[in-house]
C-alpha cells in the first residue's frame, strides 16, 4: 500500500481506517514504469506519479500526465475519445482517485480490444 507518497507493507491481514484525507493506493493498484506499455497504461502510470508523487512535485506530474493524455487523445480513434475527455476532466478536477479509477477502465477496454483483433 502507498499512502501520502510512503510505502506500507502489511505481513498480516490489517483492518485499516484512515480519519482524515489521504491519498492511497493498494499493492494490485500500484503499476512500475515497465508496465506502463500502451496508452491508457502510460496515462495511468503518469496519473499515478501526479497522485501519490511528493507534494513539490505533484503539480509537474499533472502537468505532465495531462500533456500525455492530451496527446494521446489526440491521436485515439474516433470512438476512444469520450474515454479521454472524460479523464482529462477528472484530471483537471484534481479528481486524482476517480481520475486513476476511469484510466484501470481504460485499460480494461484495451485489453478487450486487444483480444478482438
Amino acid at each position: 500500500m502507498i499512502l501520502n507518497g510512503a510505502l506500507i507493507r502489511f505481513k498480516t491481514r490489517t483492518r485499516l481506517e484512515l480519519n482524515t484525507q489521504a491519498r492511497f493506493l493498494f499493492g494490485k493498484q500500484i503499476m512500475h514504469a515497465e508496465e506502463a506499455t500502451t496508452p491508457a497504461r502510460k496515462a495511468y502510470y503518469a496519473l499515478q506519479q501526479a497522485y501519490i508523487g511528493a507534494e513539490p512535485q505533484r503539480p509537474a506530474a499533472l502537468a505532465h500526465a495531462r500533456a500525455l493524455m492530451q496527446a494521446l487523445r489526440d491521436e485515439a480513434a474516433p470512438e476512444s475519445r469520450q474515454g479521454w475527455d472524460a479523464l482529462l476532466a477528472a484530471s483537471a478536477e484534481e479528481a486524482g482517485f476517480e481520475a486513476l479509477k476511469l484510466a484501470r477502465q481504460m485499460i480494461r477496454a484495451e485489453d478487450v480490444a486487444a483480444l478482438r483483433r
